[in-house]
C-alpha cells in the first residue's frame, strides 16, 4: 500500500498530543509518590493533581473544588445519573433517545429499580426540543440529563435552553459533554448544567481517565467507597500521569479552540459538499450548521456499512458506521432510527471524524476514493438495480 493511514474516527478516540505525552512521562517514573502520602514526594504529586484539576475547571468555566476525576466519560455519566438517584426524594428522569448507551444503560439500569424514565424523542435534525422537557417535567422528577453534542450525528444540542427550564422547575441538569469539550465551547455557567461529564482521550489526552463536574451544593452519593480520594466521593489511589495528562490536553484544546473548530469546520463542509456533488443516494444526517465541526455523518442508499468502511480501510482511510461502543453490533444506530430512518437506510451510514491532523489532502484523497467504492458496491445490490430500472423504464 502506498498511501499512509487516514486516520479519520477522532469520535471514537484522538492521538495523545506529544506535549502531553511529554507532561505525563515524569509522573510514571521519577516523581511516582502517592498523593494522599505527607511526605515530600506524596505532595508533589499531589500538587500535580490539584493543578490537573485547576485547568479542567477553568476549560469549563467551573471551580477546580467542583471537578472529580473518574476513569472514563462512561463512568463520569454513570455517577452523575446513580449518584443522584442515590439522594433524591422522587422516581422519575428525563432524557433524550439519542444519547450515549452509558446514559441509556445507566437509565434502563434504574428503571429495574423502580425509577420512570422519559425518553424524548428528536426531530429529524436530532434535536432535543426544550419545549418537550418542559412538557415533561413532572413534580417527582429528580433528573434532566440530555448531552451537548451527538457522538455519532455530531447536532449540537441547545443545551443552554433546557438548562434554563430545569434550573427554573429547581430540577438537577446533567449533560454527557464527552464530544463536546475540546470541540466547541463548553461554560457550566452559560449551560445552567449542574453535572457534565468529560473524557480525556477525546481531546488529545490519554485513555483511562475523565472527569465530572458537580455544581458546589448539589448532592450526589459517593462512586466508590473507600479513602478520601476526590473530595471524599471516588475512593482509590488516583491515576497520577493521566490525570496530569487531561489537565495538560484540555488546556491546550481551550486554548487552540477557535482556530481549530474553524480550521476543521472548512474541511468538514468541503467533505460533505464534495459527497453530496459527486455520489447521489445520500443524506447527511443531523444538522447541516449546528454540528461539531469535525462530525461528516452520511447514508448511501443500497449500501451495507460495514461493506463500505471494510473497502475504505483497504484504501487507507479509517472510519466508523457509528459510535465505537457499539461496533461490534449488527442492529442499526439508535440514533439513526430515532432520527426517522427506516432499517435499510440506517445500515448504510459512514461516520468520518476529523482531527488535529487532517488536513486537505485527506479529504481530496478521500473523495478520490469514495465514489467508486460506492458504485462497486452498489453494482452488487440487486435493489438497486431494480430501482435504477424502474427509473429507466
Amino acid at each position: 500500500m502506498n498511501h499512509k493511514m487516514i486516520y479519520l474516527d477522532n469520535a471514537a478516540t484522538t492521538a495523545v498530543r506529544p506535549e502531553v505525552l511529554d507532561a505525563m512521562l515524569p509522573w510514571f517514573s521519577a516523581h511516582y509518590g502517592n498523593p494522599s502520602s505527607i511526605h515530600a514526594a506524596g505532595r508533589e504529586a499531589k500538587i500535580a493533581v490539584e493543578t490537573a484539576r485547576k485547568q479542567v475547571a477553568a476549560a469549563i468555566g467551573a471551580l477546580p473544588q467542583e471537578i472529580y476525576f473518574t476513569g472514563c466519560g462512561s463512568e463520569s455519566d454513570n455517577w452523575a445519573i446513580r449518584g443522584l438517584a442515590d439522594v433524591a426524594k422522587g422516581r422519575h428522569i428525563i432524557t433524550s433517545a439519542i444519547e450515549h448507551h452509558a446514559v441509556l444503560h445507566t437509565c434502563e439500569y434504574l428503571e429495574k429499580k423502580g425509577y420512570e424514565v422519559t425518553y424524548l424523542p428528536v426531530d429529524e435534525y436530532g434535536f432535543v426540543s426544550p419545549q418537550a422537557v418542559k412538557d415533561a417535567i413532572r413534580g417527582d422528577t429528580i433528573l434532566i440529563t440530555v448531552m451537548t453534542a451527538n457522538n455519532e450525528i455530531g447536532t449540537v444540542e441547545p443545551i443552554a435552553e433546557i438548562g434554563a427550564i430545569a434550573k427554573e422547575a429547581g430540577i438537577p441538569f446533567h449533560t454527557d459533554a464527552v464530544q463536546a469539550v475540546g470541540a466547541i465551547p463548553v461554560d457550566v455557567n452559560a449551560m445552567n448544567v449542574d453535572m457534565l461529564s468529560m473524557s480525556a482521550h477525546k481531546l488529545g489526552g490519554p485513555k483511562g481517565v475523565g472527569a465530572l463536574y458537580v455544581r458546589k451544593g448539589l448532592r450526589i452519593s459517593p462512586f466508590i467507597f473507600g479513602g478520601a480520594q476526590e473530595h471524599n466521593r471516588r475512593a482509590g489511589t488516583e491515576n497520577l500521569a493521566s490525570i496530569v495528562g487531561m489537565g495538560k490536553a484540555i488546556e491546550i484544546a481551550a486554548a487552540e479552540l477557535e482556530e481549530h473548530g474553524k480550521r476543521l469546520t472548512k474541511l468538514r463542509d468541503k467533505l460533505i459538499g464534495g459527497v453530496l456533488k459527486t455520489i447521489p443516494d445520500v443524506r447527511l444526517n443531523g444538522h447541516p450548521t449546528q454540528r461539531l465541526p469535525n462530525n461528516f455523518n452520511m447514508c448511501f442508499r443500497y449500501i451495507e456499512g460495514e461493506s463500505l468502511l471494510m473497502r475504505l480501510d483497504l484504501a487507507g482511510v479509517e472510519g466508523s458506521s457509528g459510535s465505537a461502543c457499539t461496533s461490534g453490533s449488527l442492529d442499526p444506530s439508535h440514533v439513526l432510527l430515532a432520527i426517522g430512518l427506516p432499517h435499510e437506510i440506517a445500515h448504510g451510514s459512514l461516520r468520518l471524524t476529523l482531527g488535529l491532523d487532517t488536513t486537505q489532502e485527506d479529504i481530496d484523497y478521500v473523495l478520490s476514493k469514495l465514489p467508486g467504492i460506492v458504485q462497486v458496491l452498489r453494482d452488487m445490490s440487486p435493489l438497486y438495480h431494480m430501482d435504477k430500472a424502474k427509473e429507466n423504464a
